[in-house]
């Protein structure tokens, strides 16, 4: 099998391995083990990219409950009995608000006798604006915007979110009346609960103190509209969270594991940090490849915006690389794949890149400097000129990035 075949291979078997409907038959059992009371029902509220597919098999599970499906386009088709809202991703939107508006409307309608079913996966946090008193959504909308240009990690842009939002950080809990259990599919490397999806069914990361100081140290504080300064500076919220039952049921851990068993190794680092250190590290490795080996990663890097282009965090990682094995060749064929697990990467309609040796040469010849489209971050056409563009459609899942480095 070629290098990019055998590479894609590996990143399709991690994808399959974060089946969200699998992923929540495999935690059922402990749903079932606490029905709800005389008179009680459940109520299910899916958030997140893989919300369609969670929810579907939850209520096979559950006939009768009353679901709500909130998710991004691309994977909002209608699920009978349900009522399936779309929301923007990965800036908030109008849609997003209103959808926030029917979670919230949902949990403060629920008596101690019902059951809350919570589905949350990758993407949610983005999906549920719900501003604080005093904020409007284009508030949100500029904070998000200053959050994803700063380099921020997911940990730090939670912080801020989170003390901003009614929903983010414990908000189901503080608004539910009933018991709350939730099955969680994980896009965050190391899996912080606190984290994914901001975090609505679990104690936040931090307090609105941390936040004004992460927002201080970002360089982005002075830029935040006021009345997000004026929500950051107000005492937080002194009373205990209820407790919830949460259920970690997939992970991009999972998802490596599943791309071991396909035939690849777990690679000694992860993907994370900035993008440019990563693929210096990446690359740093090739050398050190034995003939048919395939190294496997996960994680989630972070990229700083300079510029005004398209592109997203696994492109750009896929087009450095390919820069560095110019500057840097090794004397065999290889190929390096970097996916986003949901199959978007960034706004446009890419998942990622594949790359090889002659990637940065075909780039040339289509008439781009790839160091110039870097510049701009700029890195979707750069690829998709050199024919080393990954677009796979919206997958139905996410649990963070997929990469893959092989030998011939």
């Amino acid at each position: 099998m070629r290098p990019d075949d055998r590479a894609m291979a590996l990143i399709r078997a991690g994808i399959a391995a974060a089946d969200p409907a699998a992923a929540v038959s495999r935690g059922m059992a402990d749903v079932l083990a606490d029905p709800p009371g005389p008179g009680g029902k459940w109520k299910i509220i899916a958030l997140g990219k893989a919300a369609r597919a969670m929810a579907a098999t939850a209520f096979e599970a559950l006939p009768g409950a009353e679901v709500l499906v909130v998710t991004n386009v691309g994977n909002d088709d209608p699920l009978a009995g349900a009522r399936v809202m779309r929301a923007g991703h990965p800036q908030p939107d109008a849609d997003g608000a209103a959808a926030a508006d029917e979670v919230q409307r949902i949990l403060q309608s629920t008596g101690p006798n019902d059951r809350v079913l919570a589905l949350i996966s990758g993407g949610g946090s983005a999906m549920l604006p719900a501003p604080v008193e005093g904020m409007t959504l284009a508030d949100k909308q500029e904070v998000n915007r200053l959050l994803l240009a700063s380099g921020a990690d997911i940990s730090q842009v939670n912080l801020i979110r989170q003390g901003l939002s009614r929903l983010k950080g414990g908000g189901w809990l503080r608004l539910s009346r009933a018991p709350v259990t939730a099955l969680i599919l994980s896009d965050v490397p190391g899996d912080d609960l606190r984290v994914i999806a901001s975090g609505p069914t679990v104690a936040p990361v931090g307090s609105r103190a941390e936040a004004v100081a992460l927002a201080r140290e970002l360089a982005i504080w002075d830029r935040m509209p006021e009345p997000a300064r004026i929500a950051l500076q107000r005492p937080d919220d002194a009373r205990s969270l209820p407790d919830a039952r949460n259920i970690l049921v997939g992970s991009n851990a999972i998802s490596v594991s599943a791309m071991v068993e396909a035939g690849g190794e777990i690679a000694p680092i992860a993907l994370e940090g900035e993008v440019q250190d990563c693929a210096r590290a990446i690359w740093a490795l090739a050398k050190g490849l034995r003939a048919h080996q395939a190294l496997v990663f996960g994680g989630e890097t972070t990229v700083r915006l300079v510029g005004d282009g398209m592109g997203g965090r696994n492109q750009e990682l896929a087009l450095r690389l390919a820069m560095l094995a110019e500057q840097e060749p090794v004397d065999f064929d290889w190929a390096f794949a970097s996916v986003g697990s949901d199959g978007r990467d960034g706004p446009g309609e890419a998942a990622g890149g594949l790359v090889g040796p002659q990637s940065i040469s075909a780039i040339r010849a289509a008439g781009i400097d790839p160091a110039e489209a870097l510049s701009r971050n700029d890195s979707t056409p750069a690829l998709d000129a050199g024919g080393a563009l990954v677009v796979t459609g919206a997958t139905g899942t996410n649990v963070a990035d997929l990469a893959v480095l092989v030998r011939a």
